[in-house]
């Protein structure tokens, strides 16, 4: 990984979760893990990612089921397939005010454990 992180707006945790997502020329939703999420986007980890600006719809649940987190996001950055860490970075345009709660509520609880 670069060192891009010293230039982010948002603190990245590290999260292992499974998203789905579905751009407009598809119907059916993929599926693939993210790596890390901060409030303002998400990095998902793919050998075939999307190009910067495209629009993708996103939903993931948390681990025990109970809360569906989604929304729409653009795709900022771009990591090839060929790269040692695939995937796109995903910039947050539009979550409803409980997923972005819940978003910030992961964030937090997550760096909270680095600090112990």
């Amino acid at each position: 990984m670069s060192d891009g992180a010293d230039k982010r707006r948002y603190p990245r945790v590290t999260l292992d979760l499974l998203v789905q997502y579905r751009v407009d020329t598809f119907e059916d939703f993929l599926s693939e893990y993210a790596a890390n999420i901060s409030t303002g986007g998400m990095f998902i980890e793919t050998e075939e990612p999307r190009p910067v600006g495209t629009q993708l719809y996103f939903q993931f649940h948390l681990r025990d089921g109970t809360r569906l987190i989604e929304g729409l996001g653009e795709v900022v950055r771009v990591n090839p397939p060929e790269s040692d860490y695939p995937g796109m970075g995903l910039t947050f345009n539009n979550l409803d005010a409980d997923s972005r709660e819940l978003i910030e509520a992961i964030v937090q609880d997550r760096l909270s454990e680095r600090e112990t």
